[in-house]
C-alpha cells in the first residue's frame, strides 16, 4: 500500500499505465470532501456528491461506502500546496486525513498539485451562468473533478 509520504509533495506521475479501475479523487477542505470518480478505462472524470465532514470516522465511514460501491481500485488526494510550491497548514491537514485513509483501507493513495483547483472551478462555474448559491454546492465536485481529470492525463502522457 502506497503511503501519502511515497511522493514528493505535490508530484504525481498520473496511474499505473498497466492498472485498470476506478480512481477516486479528493477535493479535502475543512468541512467538505469533494469527490470525482473516473471511468474503469481512466479516460474521464465524473464528480460525485460532496461528503460533509462531520467526525474523522464518519468522515472515513462514507468514503468506505463510495470505494465500495464504486470499487475504487486507487485514491488521489488534491495536495494544496502555497503558490511558491511549499506546503502550508493544509497541506499538514490533508496530509493527516490522508494517513487516516490509508489506514484505513488497502489501497494505493497518490498525491496531486491542486493549486488554483478550486480557482478554475469557481471561473468555470462563473462562466457557466451557475447562480452563487449553487457554486458553493458544486465547487469541491467540480475541483475534484478537475484534480482528477490533470492526474489521468498525465498518466494517459506517460
Amino acid at each position: 500500500m502506497a503511503s501519502p509520504d511515497d511522493l514528493e509533495p505535490g508530484h504525481s506521475q498520473g496511474p499505473p499505465a498497466d492498472e485498470r479501475g476506478r480512481v477516486l479523487a479528493l477535493d479535502v477542505g475543512e468541512r467538505t470532501l469533494g469527490m470525482a470518480i473516473s471511468d474503469p478505462e481512466r479516460i474521464i472524470a465524473q464528480g460525485l456528491d460532496t461528503i460533509r465532514r462531520t467526525k474523522l470516522d464518519k468522515d472515513l465511514d462514507a468514503l468506505g461506502r463510495v470505494i465500495a460501491e464504486h470499487e475504487i481500485v486507487r485514491i488521489v488526494v488534491g495536495w494544496p500546496l502555497r503558490l511558491n510550491g511549499k506546503p502550508g497548514i493544509q497541506t499538514q491537514k490533508v496530509a493527516k486525513l490522508a494517513e487516516a485513509i490509508s489506514a484505513r483501507f488497502d489501497l494505493p493513495i497518490d498525491r496531486w498539485d491542486e493549486r488554483l483547483t478550486t480557482v478554475a472551478a469557481q471561473r468555470a462555474l462563473i462562466e457557466g451562468n451557475v447562480r452563487r448559491e449553487k457554486r458553493r454546492t458544486v465547487v469541491d465536485k467540480v475541483a475534484a473533478t478537475l484534480i482528477l481529470q490533470g492526474y489521468l492525463e498525465a498518466g494517459a502522457r506517460s
